[in-house]
């Protein structure tokens, strides 16, 4: 593929990545891309990622083996018409969006079946924008890849390859699945999140001690509440059918226990702690999910003077960059007294080795 011309249609955080670990592997790789922030293009274009600048949808496209869709999921379908009129003859289009239904329904109706084969890299970041891709960010992370009825078995290894090129984990999915598994495992834990904050809001007392004393595990917790409430409400309504499926589900298990503490039925409820705990424990830790990771530990230390200094010194002599550090006032889960995040696995291993030399007490997350 190192003679390819491939196209992104946005060029953001997990556009910039797709395209940054493909010059990595294949350099020659002709790259075009099109957004609406001209300086990022030029950014890209002086890293050496973008070899030509798209002024719009137009007859460049031609020369395209393949064309990334990596706008909001809302915008990617409506992309589709104006590039279908510039596919050249094997060219085939694919996208990066959270939701499937909507592109994969859209491509049907403009008769797009035999050129389209969708994507969905679960990976991401609290930060956004190609100035905050990596030619790493989507190792070892699944990459879902969503056939239509009419893609062939070329056209799916494709994008298999290119998966697997830039270290991802290629996994072929029916779309419809995949919505459904997305709705419960990514779309309802940011509604139970935003819900149970606003839930504390509207239960606070005057004083505010609820927001006061929602540090430790709520904040922990609901940490995904703090995601771009633009980007959420496009997800969730381009996969309302599956959500309110999930939703409901979910609303009928929470009555079940409301219904069990009334009962005051401890087997009920030890159960349910239980069956949660030894399922969760079974879950990966290998593989990053669709939640984006906190690289964060505590270290549970005296308040004395100078204390958070010398912790700082000690970091900085390795050259380790801090994200942000601050006091647990609230530990009843375990914490230490000192929560650390850094920006990136391999940063907080590294701090977490040099605290251990100097005997400190860690805590993971």
């Amino acid at each position: 593929m190192s003679d390819a011309a491939i196209a992104f249609i946005g060029l953001g955080l997990i556009g910039g990545s797709i395209a940054r670990g493909i010059k990595r592997e294949e350099p020659d790789t002709k790259i075009m891309a099109y957004m609406r922030t001209r300086s990022r293009l030029l950014q890209a274009k002086d890293d050496g990622i973008v070899d030509v600048i798209l002024e719009g949808i137009g007859e460049e496209l031609r020369e395209c083996d393949l064309i990334f869709l990596c706008t909001p999921v809302e915008y990617n379908a409506k992309y589709l018409s104006e590039i279908q009129p510039f596919l050249k003859p094997g060219a085939i289009i694919t996208d990066v969006g959270s939701t499937k239904t909507d592109i994969h329904e859209e491509v049907s109706r403009l008769g797009l079946e035999s050129r389209f084969v969708g994507g969905h890299p679960m990976a991401g970041s609290e930060k956004t924008g190609y100035e905050n891709s990596t030619d790493h960010l989507l190792e070892n992370a699944y990459y879902i890849i969503t056939p239509t009825a009419s893609s062939t078995e070329e056209q799916v290894n494709r994008l298999v390859r290119i998966a697997g090129m830039i270290g991802s984990i290629p996994l072929v999915l029916d779309y419809h699945e995949h919505d459904f598994i997305t709705a419960a495992i990514s779309h309802l834990p940011h509604i139970v999140a935003s819900s149970l904050v606003n839930l504390v809001k509207a239960s606070d007392n005057k004083e505010g001690l609820m927001k006061r004393l929602a540090a430790g595990g709520f904040k922990d917790i609901t940490r995904i509440a703090s995601s771009s409430p633009e980007m959420w409400e496009q997800i969730c309504m381009t996969n309302s059918r599956n959500l309110s499926v999930i939703l409901e589900r979910y609303i009928a298990s929470l009555s079940q226990i409301l219904d069990e503490l009334r009962a005051n039925d401890n087997q009920y409820i030890y159960q349910l702690f239980e069956t949660s705990r030894d399922y969760r424990n079974s879950f990966s830790e290998k593989v990053p999910g669709l939640i984006a990771p906190e690289y964060s530990f505590t270290v549970d230390m005296a308040d004395e003077v100078g204390a958070i200094s010398t912790l700082s010194v000690i970091l900085a002599a390795k050259g380790i960059s801090i994200k942000n550090i601050g006091i647990n006032h609230n530990r009843e889960h375990g914490e230490g007294t000192l929560r650390i995040g850094f920006y990136d696995k391999e940063t907080m291993d590294n701090a977490w080795k040099q605290l251990e030399r100097y005997h400190y007490d860690l805590i993971s997350n």
